[in-house]
């Protein structure tokens, strides 16, 4: 009887992705293994080894292609990988395809030892406003694990060496069956080492790694603001069995100031103009992070007026233009007078009654809301 195609069997299209190919092949593992079909006189088993042949065909990218161009003809014998299908068969392949899923799958392909990354660490850093804007190069300690100099982080004291683990043989895993499953796990005597330390290192004490602080220098970009981070690759802690270190995030907190708020781009900040300054208009000093500018205040000008100074603030790491400041006036209500002083003010009020809404529009207009605020409720 002539073979099906491999892409029907599957339920797959011909131009499925190596991921689609594995689901699917799952999904009919799952469906056809002979442990969950006893009692359907091995039809299950066939169905089962179709898709195995089918499966390894396909997910090698090589005998794809020779199949996709020339069809079965295309692959030679035993290149379906048709084989025994014994329960250790049946374990080595919910072990390649599942293992995935529960955390089991041997890193390298070649069986050996699990190598693990290194943790990453964060780190917060604060600067002033003036560093975040301009930029600089800022030097932090940092605790972390470093491998140890001592053992070379082999955990093993000096004329020594790891031996091979005797649960797992030296692969560092073991494979436990559960019904139909055969998950493979980290070894928990050697932890995934493949190695047991008999006669550990003095300064480590066999998990070559230890503690200490570490000095780096951290290039500030300018225009930084408060929540970005800073990624410094491979600055975290050491890896384990010869792993990668992993990496340092340096997360940027900007400290209040004591005269700008910031938000994004722009600035913010309070200046407080004296009465006769509002009243009669003027100049005052205005404090920038470049240095002073001069900021012209109309006649009449009200507290709270705000005011706006086009390139006046900073820019960020995401966007080289420069932001504007938002200059907000508080007129100054004078404190401490001289009896003559408070004289001379008692005068100038009485004097601005006389004219009622003509000096002050804002507080005729209130008081006449208020009088039929109160008319409406007597009525």
């Amino acid at each position: 009887m002539a073979k099906r195609d491999y892409y029907e069997i599957l339920g797959v299209s011909k131009s499925a992705s190596a991921d689609e190919i594995k689901k699917a092949y799952r999904r009919l593992a799952m469906k056809h293994h002979p442990d969950r079909n006893k009692d359907d006189g091995g039809a299950s088993e066939e169905r089962f080894k179709e898709a195995k042949e089918a499966y390894e065909v396909l997910k090698d990218t090589e005998k794809r292609a020779a199949y996709d161009q020339f069809g079965h003809d295309g692959l030679r014998a035993g290149a379906g990988g048709q084989g025994g299908f014994g329960a250790e068969g049946f374990g080595d392949i919910f072990g390649d395809v599942f293992g995935d899923i529960f955390g089991g799958g041997r890193r390298g392909g070649g069986g050996g030892p699990q190598v693990f990354r290194g943790a990453d660490l964060g780190y917060e850093l604060k600067l002033d406003l003036e560093t975040a804007v301009g930029g600089d190069s800022v030097t932090i300690d940092v605790p972390t694990q470093i491998t140890c100099d001592t053992c070379s982080g082999s955990g093993a004291r000096k004329g020594s060496e790891p031996v091979q683990c005797t649960t797992c043989g030296g692969v560092g895993q073991v494979r436990m069956q559960q019904g139909f499953f055969s998950i493979q796990q980290t070894c928990p005597a050697c932890k995934g080492a493949g190695t047991t330390i008999s006669d550990p290192c003095d300064d480590c004490h066999g998990r070559g790694r230890v503690r200490k602080t570490r000095t780096l220098s951290v290039k500030v970009p300018a225009g930084v603001d408060d929540g970005d981070r800073i990624r410094l690759s491979g600055e975290g802690e050491a890896g384990r069995n010869g792993g990668p270190s992993g990496d340092l995030y340096v997360e940027i907190r900007v400290k209040p100031h004591k005269i700008f708020e910031r938000e994004g781009s722009n600035l913010a900040c309070e200046v407080p103009v004296s009465i006769a300054t509002a009243t009669l208009g003027g100049e005052v000093e205005l404090p920038t992070l470049d240095g002073t500018v001069s900021l012209k205040v109309p006649s009449g000008t009200q507290s709270g007026k705000v005011f706006r100074l086009r390139g006046k603030g900073v820019t960020t790491v995401r966007d080289p233009r420069q932001g504007d400041l938002f200059a907000t006036v508080s007129v100054e209500t004078p404190v401490n007078l001289t009896s003559e002083q408070k004289e001379l003010l008692a005068k100038f009020d009485e004097s601005l009654r006389v004219g009622g809404d003509k000096h002050s529009p804002r507080a005729d207009s209130w008081i006449d809301t208020v009088k039929r605020f109160f008319e409406r409720i007597s009525q």
